[in-house]
């Protein structure tokens, strides 16, 4: 582990994580927390630049660096440094940095097996960004389409409201659109579009396919009139008093779960 002071030029590029362009830029993106940065170094898919850590999670995270390659820097300052450095106040002690991975689109998927996938279109708010990657690694599903306007997953919120699932399940921009939509259903994949429409099917009625791509929208507007002329199957998630809707992340899950039941009942 190294010991640099705060004018230490290997550091400068952490005096920049607030900036997400300038990240972008640099071709890296930022992991925070210590169960998110454990996993980033555990998954091994993106080459990790350097790790600046706390003397308390330094100590908490022994067994952790020691998995780092040995050409990796690991720093070490104290808490009050680190939160000059970044300029702001960083809770855990824990950062690391990685390089983004080039960008790829659906073609680079091999559609042929999944059971299933997620589908965004327009969904930029973080948090649902790191959400929806959070149900789609839990639920199964085998990867993330990104359609238009999306947020990025490697934002540093949104890495961390994932718990590190966009730096662990595969995603891709969807390209053309809606034609990625087209691509997905010649490949054997049902789009089921997540829609609170009336005229929708009622999740709990609608006959789901073993194997489907699950389409959802930015909150508010929801999903274009394109992307639902692509779809196989519009369903609803009903709801009950006031209440008009879920979080698109929440409504993913329902979706994705009632899919995963809807595959346990075929094995039986």
């Amino acid at each position: 582990m190294l010991l640099p002071g705060l004018d230490d030029p290997r550091l400068d590029d952490y005096r920049h994580i607030a900036d997400h362009d300038a990240l972008v830029r640099r071709g890296l993106f930022v992991a925070e927390g210590r169960l998110v940065v454990e996993r980033l170094i555990a998954q091994r898919q993106h080459r990790v630049c350097s790790v600046l850590l706390s003397p308390a999670a330094a100590e908490a995270m022994a067994a952790v660096t020691r998995e780092v390659p040995a050409e990796t820097p690991v720093f070490v300052v104290p808490q009050a440094d680190m939160n000059t450095l970044v300029g702001f106040n960083i809770h855990r002690g824990c950062l690391a940095l990685a390089e983004r991975p080039a960008p790829a689109t659906v073609d680079a998927l091999d559609l042929t097996t999944p059971a299933h996938l997620l589908v965004l279109e327009g969904v930029n708010n973080p948090d649902n960004v790191g959400g929806l990657f959070r149900n789609a690694a839990a639920l199964g599903a085998a990867a993330v389409v990104l359609g238009p306007h999306c947020g990025d997953p490697l934002y540093r919120k949104a890495i961390r409201t994932s718990m590190a699932a966009t730096v662990m399940l595969p995603w891709v921009h969807a390209g053309l659109w809606p034609d990625a939509l087209t691509r997905i259903r010649a490949a054997g994949l049902p789009v089921i579009a997540c829609t609170p429409s009336a005229h929708a099917r009622s999740i709990y009625e609608a006959v789901l396919p073993l194997r489907a791509a699950v389409l959802v929208g930015a909150e508010g507007p929801g999903l274009t009139p394109e992307a639902l002329a692509q779809a196989d199957l519009h369903v609803r998630i009903p709801m009950h008093g006031a209440m008009d809707s879920l979080n698109v992340a929440t409504a993913a899950a329902v979706v994705m779960s009632a899919l995963a039941a809807r595959a346990a009942q075929a094995r039986r």
